[in-house]
């Protein structure tokens, strides 16, 4: 079964960047979309970014979109999120977790459709 292990979180001053990685396990997760979520304190989870198993289609929330960017490397069993510009409001524990569906032609903003969900990495943005 595929596991997700995220890392690369870490405290940053606004303005700044981090790399996230989340560390699949399992013969298959190549054939997965994966998604990124973040769950800020006090705060429901939301969708952050999404990408296909090809890699080759993404998705970005709005408040994202344009700073944020997601890949993946199927040969090392990677997802990542590059984030840059970050703001005081990314603070958040950011979660990867993988598509139920495989080879989902386009990634769903839909947590519900999502499954496997990493323990989380800590993002905290300074003013």
């Amino acid at each position: 079964q595929v596991q997700a292990v995220e890392s690369g979180g870490g405290l940053v001053q606004a303005g700044g960047s981090l790399r996230l990685s989340c560390a699949g396990s399992g013969r298959s997760f190549g054939t997965y979309a994966m998604g990124w979520f973040r769950q800020a304190p006090g705060q429901e989870r939301e969708f952050v970014a999404g990408i296909s198993w090809t890699g080759v289609s993404t998705a970005y929330a709005d408040s994202v979109s344009g700073r944020f960017t997601i890949s993946r490397d199927n040969v090392k069993n990677t997802v990542y999120l590059q984030m840059n510009n970050l703001k005081p409001e990314d603070t958040a524990v950011y979660y990867c977790a993988r598509d139920w569906v495989e080879m989902r032609p386009e990634p769903t903003h839909d947590q519900s459709e999502y499954t496997s969900w990493g323990q989380g990495t800590q993002v905290t943005v300074s003013s």
